[in-house]
């Protein structure tokens, strides 16, 4: 049987002396799964991101992806590990204010030596990001504005290129859709969950809403 794309096992996080938040015995996320994470505020759904991706560890237990223990790692090496194999879609979007949609779009692809691989061009890789943006309902006249022009909805759309961009093996989305009516988060949760599944990229979605299941393959409710 294939080894899981993200294995955790005996992961337990706390912050300080306070009670346990995160504790899991086994928890696996196979290559190309979708899945949807639900909880009440404060369960530790961003916390639990934040471990796989490797922005903190736990002091307990291991947090593997494709194989790889992140804690064995140095932090350098994390961040590269990162950037080749994860992309994240953060609540704030951490979007560079003075640079152009379509800029941001393909700035993580181009910190990656790995993800750059994909493209033979800078030409070609901007050229895809156009392409995805445009699967993602971002309309061309928006990508060559500066991001600080765009609507909110117009701006995770950015945000999710940039994830997805050069085929990373996870996207890790936190609320990505928290500003949008109901009407268009279910939309853009449905374009992004297709766009996954075109280039085998697996999935976790953070979410209050439930509603949202239909979408992915798993879901996963998180308890206070």
């Amino acid at each position: 049987m294939k080894a899981p794309l993200v294995d955790l096992h005996r992961l337990q996080f706390s912050y300080g002396m306070h009670e346990t938040l995160i504790n899991l015995e086994s928890w696996q996320l196979q290559e190309g799964e979708q899945l949807l994470v639900s909880g009440p505020s404060g369960c530790g759904k961003s916390t639990l991101l934040a471990l796989i991706a490797g922005l903190m560890l736990a002091p307990q237990g291991a947090v593997k992806l494709l194989g790889t223990d992140l804690a064995s790692l140095s932090a350098a090496q994390r961040d590269r590990f990162r950037a080749d194999h994860i992309g994240v879609v953060f609540q704030q979007f951490n979007l560079i204010p003075y640079l152009s949609a379509l800029d941001n779009m393909v700035l993580a692809c181009r910190l990656s030596s790995r993800r750059r691989q994909a493209f033979q061009s800078l030409t070609l890789m901007r050229k895809a990001a156009s392409e995805m943006a445009a699967s993602l309902d971002l309309e061309a006249s928006a990508i060559e504005r500066p991001v600080t022009q765009l609507s909110i909805g117009q701006q995770q759309r950015v945000a999710a290129v940039r994830a997805l961009l050069g085929g990373p093996a996870l996207l890790l989305a936190d609320e990505p859709s928290s500003a949008l009516d109901a009407a268009r988060e279910s939309q853009l949760i449905d374009l992004l969950s297709q766009q996954c599944r075109r280039q085998g990229t697996a999935l976790i979605l953070v979410s209050h809403h439930e509603a949202l299941e239909k979408h992915v393959d798993r879901h996963w409710r998180m308890a206070a």
